[in-house]
Parts: structure tokens; sequence; C-alpha cells
């Protein structure tokens, strides 16, 4: 991790649209699953145009599911990470100075909606991006509610939404365990879905309840 976290920073300078960072990402994150022995599965990559730019909505089990999936989807996908995570050594820098992956500042207020309108900004431009709509990693290995932010920047930044179903990876590495458990993970591509054109309340929780049933259809529950 600090190797790779010293290599994306000293790049940072001539790496501006982030393909050496992401490169190193898919590299650190192949290395880590395979030194664990786990064992990754993607289904459904032909419904997905990789040339577009997309929002990865999915469920969230392990501290696995972010190596799984930029190792096993073939598209230059951008973490939205809140910011809190920039104060831990090496890990946070790497995150921050490359400007390549997106801080969220969770707290509310302004600010809030300051980095909501740069994430989908940086999305309209050209960058795919992965968002976990529990919030947080599932306590239980059940499949929680989604929360409305994911659905917000969706329809602020107007690019499709691919549900994105991650299966097994609990049963690796529960939240609040250090017991970890070689096994498959399965990642499972639904079709893009097309956020509406109208803004509002009503349109965010349309979309997040499309994509939650589009990812409960595939999820087996590993409680």
């Amino acid at each position: 991790m600090i190797l790779s976290a010293i290599a994306v920073i000293v790049a940072a300078p001539i790496d501006t649209q982030g393909k050496l960072f992401h490169g190193v990402a898919r590299l650190y994150s192949r290395t880590v699953l395979k030194f664990c022995g786990i064992k990754l599965r993607v289904e459904g990559l032909d419904r997905v145009d990789m040339s577009r730019s997309h929002i990865y909505v999915s469920n969230h089990a392990s501290q696995f599911d972010i190596p799984a999936v930029i190792a096993g989807i073939p598209d230059q996908i951008r973490i939205v990470y809140k910011k809190e995570l920039e104060k831990v050594p090496f890990f946070g820098w790497g995150l921050k100075l490359p400007k390549v992956y997106i801080g969220v500042d969770r707290g509310g207020g302004q600010e809030a909606l300051q980095s909501l309108d740069a994430a989908a900004e940086k999305i309209r431009n050209g960058a795919s991006v992965l968002l976990f709509a529990e919030g947080t990693r599932s306590p239980d290995g059940r499949l929680q509610q989604f929360k409305r932010g994911a659905f917000n920047l969706a329809v602020k930044a107007g690019v499709p939404v691919v549900p994105l179903t991650i299966n097994g990876s609990y049963s690796i590495l529960s939240k609040n365990s250090l017991r970890l458990r070689p096994g498959t993970i399965t990642l499972i591509l639904d079709g893009p879905i097309t956020p509406p054109s109208r803004n509002g309340k009503e349109t965010e929780m349309e979309l997040r309840d499309r994509v939650h049933a589009a990812i409960e259809s595939h999820y087996v529950n590993q409680s």
C-alpha cells in the first residue's frame, strides 16, 4: 500500500487523466486478491458499453469490495470516498493528491453540496465512478436499505446508472471481523438505467428503488 501510494503521488503532476493511477490501483487490487486466496468471477460485462461514462451503484459488505471491482471491471472507475479518509497517512494521501478519486463531505451543509456538485462535474467530463448505496458495509450480510445520496449524484450528473451486485465478499471478511476466509467474489452487472431528466426527491427515490430491485434480484443473502 505504501509503495503504491508513493508511486501515484510522485506521478500525479504528469498523470492528469488518472490512467497511471488506475493502472497501479488495478495491479494492487489483483495482488491483494491473489495473496489472500480470493477468486473473482464477473458476469454481465456484455451489458455495459465501457467506452461511455457510468455510475456503478453497488451493495457493500466487505473491505474486499473495492479491490474486487477495480480488478474485475475493465473500466476507468473512480471511487467516491468520504473526505475524512484523506487524514490517513499514505493511504489518504494517495487518494487526495492525484485528484483522481472523488472526495465527498458527508457532514451536510454547504460543503457537502459543493462536493456533490464537483463530483457530478467530474462524471459529466468522462469519469465512471463507484458508489455504495448502503453508505457503509452491511453489518450482517443482508442487503440494507439504500440511501439517497448516490441517486442525488446520479441525477445531477445525468449519466446512466449500472446496478452492480457483489456476492461472496461478506463470507470472506465481514464487518468488525479480522478473520479472513479465502473464497470467491462474484460481480454481476445489470444493464444501465438512464436517470429521468427531471430533478427532485421523487425522481431520486424512483431511481433508488429501480436500482435496489435490480441488485436484490441477484443478491445472495450471506448472513
